[in-house]
């Protein structure tokens, strides 16, 4: 009977860049969610958001090379790559609901105080 799971073995020699690389990602997604923020929010000018991209891409790499070093399977590299994708576009779908939600609410004062 074959194993239903196959658990690669890493070698001892390989869990220091598996931890430096695994904090990379967590780095790079955390300074692109915060340049980008920050940028939206007017903190930083527009120009900050090409930094916040380049972050973005680094976290990507990082995963994609911590996905090597963990030898995962085709599958799961697959929907970590698209699971970054999603997260390249989460900040701006947050901010336009955010900014959507305030003009419609914007609108209902400006319809009460008309009425009052």
């Amino acid at each position: 009977m074959e194993p239903l799971y196959f658990r690669p073995e890493i070698a001892p020699d390989q869990f220091l860049p598996i931890f430096v690389i695994s904090t990379l990602v967590l780095v790079f997604g955390v300074g692109y969610a915060a340049i980008i923020t920050l940028s939206k929010m007017g903190f930083f000018s527009r120009k900050w958001q090409f930094a916040g991209y380049l972050m973005w891409a680094l976290q990507t790499l990082s995963l994609y090379e911590l996905a090597v070093l963990i030898q995962s399977n085709h599958f799961t590299t697959k929907v970590l790559m698209v699971t970054m994708i999603a997260y390249l576009f989460i900040p701006h779908l947050y901010f336009h609901l955010i900014s959507e939600s305030d003009k419609r609410y914007e609108e209902a004062e400006s319809s009460d105080k008309h009425t009052h």
